[in-house]
């Protein structure tokens, strides 16, 4: 197992699946390393290099891509926020009661900006058509909503 013709293809083979597992774990940029490293050390089989420069290349190319990567690893995981995405992106927004809703599990219908989707009232209160609402959350194919003067502002600071 000592030929440089058998290291060159366990290099690229170890390349390619750090590679296939990194993309199972997209994001995570753990495996990505070691795929640069072993195909850093395959380019080096490839060139005739001894197999302790290749170990050494792949230890040292791995470690420094980790380190490297960490931050952006770090900094997706906390820009990985799922509102705003899909129909969640909606939570927050502004919207008109088109047709009433009645009450307690009782459907209406409200316009948020050009979508029309089906409402029920948050607390269970009947709310007339043409009030403007908040939707509070999204529950399936349905918005749940309360009205807009009933949701309080924020604070603007504290009073010393």
């Amino acid at each position: 197992m000592n030929s440089p013709e058998e290291w060159r293809w366990i290099w690229l083979v170890g390349a390619f699946l750090f590679a296939l597992g990194e993309m199972g774990s997209p994001g995570s940029f753990f495996l990505l390393p070691f795929a640069v490293g072993a195909l850093v050390a395959a380019l080096l089989a490839f060139a005739g290099v001894g197999l302790a420069a290749q170990w050494i290349a792949f230890i040292g190319i791995a470690a420094a891509s980790l380190v490297a990567l960490r931050p952006v690893a770090r900094r997706l995981d906390r820009a990985d926020d799922d509102r705003g995405i899909g129909s969640r992106r909606l939570i927050g927004q502004s919207a008109v009661v088109l047709e009433a809703i009645p009450g307690q599990h009782e459907l209406g219908m409200v316009r948020v900006h050009r979508e029309i989707w089906r409402a029920e009232s948050l607390d269970g209160s009947p709310i007339s058509s043409g009030t403007l609402v908040k939707v509070a959350e999204i529950e399936g194919t349905r918005v749940l909503v309360l009205p807009a003067d009933q949701i309080a502002p924020p604070s603007e600071g504290v009073d010393s």
